[in-house]
C-alpha cells in the first residue's frame, strides 16, 4: 500500500508525543512492507543523514524554519507547509504513483486543508489524527481576538472535511463531534512503548519529578510554588524539573522567589536512563499543565509504579488517565495550595498507593500500548469504505 504521512515535525529533530507517534508509525509501516512517504518541514542541515529507517522516504514540503516564538507556534510555518503539501499531493495526483492513503495530523491545520483540496485528483482515503481540539476560549487566549477567531474558524473547517478521524482522548473526541465532524471517530488510546508490567513497588524517596517542554501551558511557576508549600508538610521534600524551552527563565525566577535553590533542581533535559531512574524512586510525577492532548508522562510514571499528580482543567485530557487514590491525585485547580494538597495526598498514600498504581498500569497496559494503536490504524487503512473516508 502506498501511504503518505504528513506532519511538520520529525522526531528526534523536534521532541513530542506526536513526533514519536508518526516516526513509530512510519517505521512500523515500512517493516510491514508498505511504501511510505513522510512529508514534513526540514529540521536538519542539508546533507545530514537522517536518524530514521532508510526505507521511509522523507520529503521536505518546506524549508527549515523556527516553529515557535515565545513558546507559541508561529503562523508562517503552517502556511508554508500547507502550500508545500498541496503542491506535493497535486503532483502525485497527476501522472506519478498515486497514494492510496494520506494520513495527517490535524495540526497545523493548513496541511489538512491542502490534503482535502487535492483529494479529488488523488482519490486517496484521508485519515486524520486529532490530538487536540481547542475551545473558542482557548483560541482567544492563545492568539488574541482576531487571531483567535481565525484559528477557531480554521479548526472548524478542518473538522468539516470528510475524513476518518482518530482521537486520543474522550475530551477531544467530544469536542470534535461538537465541531460537526464529517466522518467517523476511532479512539486510539495507546502511545506507550515499554514493558507491560511495572516493577515491584518500593518505598519512595521524598522527590517530585517534573518532565516537559518548558512552555506557558506547563505552568512551571505553579509547580515550584506547590513543591515549596508541600515541603512544609513533607520533611525533606525535593524536586527536579527536567526540560528546556522559553519558560526556562520563568522556572529559574520561581525557584529564586521561593528560596528553593537548595531543594529544587532544574538541570535541563535528561537522558532516558536518568529520567527513568528518578521516576522509579520519586514520590510522584507532577504534571500541572493547563492543556494536554494525551498525558504520556502519566503513563510513563505509572509504568514505574509511581503515582501522578495532575490539575483539573477544561483543556487537560491527562485527567482522564488519573483516578484519585488509585494511581495518583487530581488537584482541583492550578492554585499552588491545591497542587500541594494533591502531593500531600500521594505522600499519605504511601506504599499501598504505589502498589495500586502498579496494578492500574498492568490492568491498562495493553489498551495504552503503542502496538494497540498501530493495529487499529492498520485495520482502518484496509477498511473497504468509499474513497476519501
Amino acid at each position: 500500500m502506498r501511504i503518505c504521512l504528513i506532519y511538520d515535525c520529525l522526531y528526534p529533530y523536534t521532541v513530542g508525543g506526536a513526533e514519536r507517534w508518526y516516526r513509530n508509525l512510519a517505521e512500523r509501516l515500512v517493516a510491514d512492507g508498505h511504501d511510505v512517504t513522510y512529508l514534513t518541514l526540514r529540521q536538519w542541515p542539508h546533507g545530514e543523514r537522517l536518524d530514521l529507517d532508510p526505507r521511509v522516504r522523507v520529503v521536505c514540503a518546506g524549508p527549515r524554519m523556527d516553529l515557535y516564538t515565545g513558546g507559541r507556534r508561529r503562523v508562517l510555518p503552517p502556511l508554508v507547509f500547507g502550500a508545500g503539501v498541496l503542491w506535493h499531493l497535486l503532483r502525485h495526483g497527476v501522472g506519478g504513483k498515486r497514494y492510496e492513503v494520506v494520513h495527517t495530523c490535524s495540526f497545523p491545520y493548513f496541511s489538512l486543508l491542502a490534503a482535502a483540496c487535492a483529494r479529488p485528483l488523488g482519490r486517496y482515503r484521508l485519515l486524520v489524527d486529532w490530538f487536540e481540539v481547542w475551545s473558542r476560549d482557548y483560541w482567544l487566549g492563545y492568539l488574541g481576538g482576531v487571531g483567535g477567531r481565525v484559528g477557531a474558524l480554521v479548526q472548524h473547517l478542518c473538522a468539516r472535511v470528510r475524513q476518518q478521524a482518530f482521537c486520543f482522548s474522550e475530551l477531544h473526541a467530544d469536542r470534535l463531534r461538537e465541531e460537526g465532524l464529517d466522518g467517523q471517530i476511532t479512539m486510539l488510546e495507546g502511545l506507550y512503548q515499554g514493558p507491560s508490567s511495572a516493577p515491584a513497588p518500593v518505598e519512595s524517596d521524598p522527590l517530585v519529578v517534573f518532565a516537559a517542554r518548558l512552555i506557558p501551558e506547563k505552568r512551571v511557576g505553579a509547580g515550584v510554588a506547590a513543591v515549596a508549600l508541600a515541603r512544609r508538610e513533607i520533611p525533606g521534600l525535593r524536586a527536579v524539573f527536567y526540560g528546556e524551552g522559553p519558560e526556562r527563565d520563568r522556572l529559574a525566577a520561581a525557584i529564586a522567589e521561593h528560596g528553593a535553590g537548595e531543594y529544587i533542581a532544574a538541570p535541563g533535559f535528561a537522558d532516558a536512563e536518568r529520567l527513568e531512574a528518578d521516576m522509579r524512586r520519586a514520590l510522584c510525577v507532577l504534571a500541572p499543565s493547563e492543556r494536554e492532548g494525551y498525558g504520556m508522562v502519566v503513563i510513563e510514571a505509572c509504568a514505574h509504579a509511581t503515582p501522578a499528580v495532575v490539575v483539573d482543567a477544561p483543556d487537560n485530557a491527562a485527567v482522564e488517565l488519573v483516578q484519585e487514590g488509585v494511581n495518583g491525585a487530581v488537584a482541583q485547580s492550578a492554585d499552588p495550595r491545591a497542587i500541594a494538597a494533591a502531593i500531600a495526598r500521594v505522600h499519605a498514600g504511601g506504599l499501598p498507593l504505589r502498589e495500586s498504581t502498579a496494578r492500574w498500569f498492568e490492568h491498562n497496559a495493553e489498551r495504552l500500548s503503542l502496538e494497540s494503536s498501530l493495529r487499529t490504524v492498520l485495520a482502518r487503512y484496509g477498511h473497504p469504505g468509499p474513497v476519501g473516508v
